[in-house]
This record gives C-alpha cells, sequence and structure tokens, in this order.
C-alpha cells in the first residue's frame, strides 16, 4: 500500500514516529503541503492522511487509486466527504484524543487571569522584589477561584473534563447545552442568557455550527459581568472578534484567553492580538505531547481497521 501523510509537522515535528503507519506500506511524509502540490503528491496513493490539506471534491475525483482519507484531527471539514463517498473512499477522523490537554488549556487561560504568575517572575527577575521595602506585593489582583461560578457553554467530554477541575478548585458550575444532558457532576443546565449573567469565567468548548457562528458578539457581551473572563478553545469563528476587541477595549469584559481565532495563522489585521487583556495561544491546547502519541496510535488504528475491513471513526 503506497500511504502518503500531506502535512505531518504539527502532529509529529520530530518528536515521534511514524512507525504505526509505516507498517502498513511505503509511506511518504511531506511536513507541509501547498495547494498547488497537493494532488502531484496524492496521485497514486492509497491512503493519504491531511490536517489541514484541503480535499475537495476536485481533487479527490482525479485520484483513481485512492481508497482512504484519514484526518489527522477530530474536524473533517477539510475534506469533501461526499465526494469520497461517492468515489467508494473511506474516512476516518480521530475522536476524543485531546480532551485531558484541552480542559488543561481552558485552566491554564483562568489561573493565568486569577494570578498572573508571569507578570509577577518577570518582576523579581528583574530585581523589583530585592528593592522592596515590603515581603510580598502584587502587580495584579489575586483571585481565588473557590466560590467563583464557572459557566462551561457545551457540555460534551471536553466541557465535562473542565468541569471537573473546576469542582476541584471549589468553583459552582453551570452549563448550556444544545440538547438536555444528564450527568453525574453536581453541574446546573441553564439557558444561555443565564449563563452569560452569572458566571465569573466562561469557557467556550462547543462545536461550531451554521447556527452558532459568531454567537458572542456586541449583545451577548452586554449580559456578561463587567468583572468577567472569557476562554475560548473550541472554534474561532464562535465569537465576532471585533465586537469582543471593541467589548474588551472598552472595558465591558475583563479579559479573553483565546486558543483558537477565526482565520489561523492570525492575521494582521485581527483586532484580538492587541486588544486590552487578550491573551491568545497559537492553538496549542490540543498539542501536548500525550495527547499527539494518542492521535498517532489512532490514526494508526484506524488504517489498520480500514485495511482489515472493520473501519472504524467512519466520517463518510
Amino acid at each position: 500500500m503506497k500511504i502518503v501523510v500531506l502535512d505531518g509537522y504539527t502532529l509529529n515535528p520530530g518528536d515521534l514516529t511514524w512507525n504505526r503507519i509505516e507498517n502498513f506500506g511505503a509511506c511518504t511524509v511531506f511536513d507541509r503541503t501547498q495547494p498547488a502540490l497537493t494532488l502531484e503528491r496524492a496521485l497514486d496513493a492509497e491512503a493519504v492522511f491531511t490536517n489541514k490539506v484541503v480535499l475537495n471534491k476536485e481533487i479527490i475525483e482525479q485520484l483513481p487509486k485512492l481508497k482512504f482519507i484519514g484526518v489527522l484531527a477530530t474536524g473533517y471539514n477539510v475534506v469533501d466527504t461526499e465526494a469520497a463517498q461517492k468515489g467508494g473512499i473511506t474516512v476516518c477522523n480521530i475522536p476524543a484524543y485531546s480532551t485531558s490537554s484541552v480542559a488543561q488549556m481552558v485552566f491554564s487561560h483562568i489561573l493565568h487571569f486569577a494570578q498572573n504568575i508571569s507578570e509577577h517572575a518577570v518582576s523579581v527577575a528583574s530585581g523589583k522584589w530585592a528593592k522592596s521595602i515590603d515581603f510580598a506585593y502584587w502587580l495584579t489582583p489575586q483571585t481565588e477561584l473557590a466560590g467563583k461560578t464557572m459557566g462551561i457553554i457545551g457540555f460534551g467530554q471536553i466541557g465535562q473534563a473542565v468541569a471537573k477541575i473546576g469542582f476541584a478548585f471549589g468553583m459552582k458550575i453551570i452549563f448550556n447545552n444544545r440538547s438536555k444532558k444528564n450527568t453525574d457532576l453536581d453541574a446546573t443546565q441553564v439557558d444561555l442568557n443565564t449563563l452569560l449573567a452569572e458566571s465569573d469565567f466562561i469557557s467556550i468548548n462547543c462545536p461550531l455550527n451554521e447556527s452558532n457562528q459568531g454567537f458572542i458578539n456586541t449583545e451577548t457581551i452586554g449580559k456578561m459581568k463587567t468583572s468577567a473572563f472569557l476562554i475560548n478553545t473550541g472554534r474561532g469563528p464562535l465569537i465576532n472578534e471585533q465586537d469582543l476587541a471593541d467589548a474588551l477595549n472598552a472595558g465591558r469584559i475583563a479579559g479573553a484567553g483565546l486558543d483558537v481565532l477565526s482565520v489561523e495563522p492570525a492575521t494582521e489585521n485581527n483586532p484580538l492580538p492587541k486588544a486590552k487583556n487578550c491573551y491568545i495561544t497559537p492553538h496549542i491546547a490540543w498539542a501536548t505531547l500525550e495527547a499527539r502519541q494518542r492521535l498517532m496510535q489512532i490514526a494508526g488504528d484506524n488504517l489498520e481497521a480500514f485495511i482489515n475491513g472493520k473501519p472504524i471513526n467512519v466520517v463518510s
């Protein structure tokens, strides 16, 4: 079997191996593939793996040998699954590999806002503490999470993992979900307006769809506490970025911690990187070593199951 990985670098910049996939055939790994090279590189492949390289209808129809597409991520919008299905091509994704890592990133942002360790550590390194006449000082308000209300939008696996960490800090958990959610967790399901109004910290963990694109906007931000912090590790287009930047700059909410933007990498005209009290990480919530090891394992499992005639994690 000829196997091609079109953009392997983000999954494996050198700290993993491709052995799990290489076991099944002659495997060529490209770090990155520009759109003009996609067809050429995938042309004779029976199995293609992609993370962000688009495999649209036009390309898929020109790949007569292709039988399997492995998406190296959970989201599979980069593949025209309808065209793949018509061509008899199985498309598989990687579900639930980064749940713990994403939940951890949510609280990395929350803890930054609660105590801002980096700014204080820099001040100590610069000599400020050595010159202080007092034994302690703080540059930003120090906030205890116990007793604060955490609002979680989207209560799937990641949302529930976030809730469990919140409980460990002594937080009250409320959540909003598109459908009724029954869990063993001591969390209360509320409507969106209630969540926005009552939460001290809001974590967005819902999937993106046509109905919720840009739902964080001037109107919904106006329902939040001015002291609230917004965390988004879901998808960038869930937020109207200009509206959020305007709200931050005007002090209508206290801060935002974002791991995703509507266009990635960030564009120079995006207003959020320069907005007041907005801290952005470059889409790395999924990228812990452990999560990427699981991703690689599941990618190999998907290919092996397909070869054995019992495909798993099929999305086409």
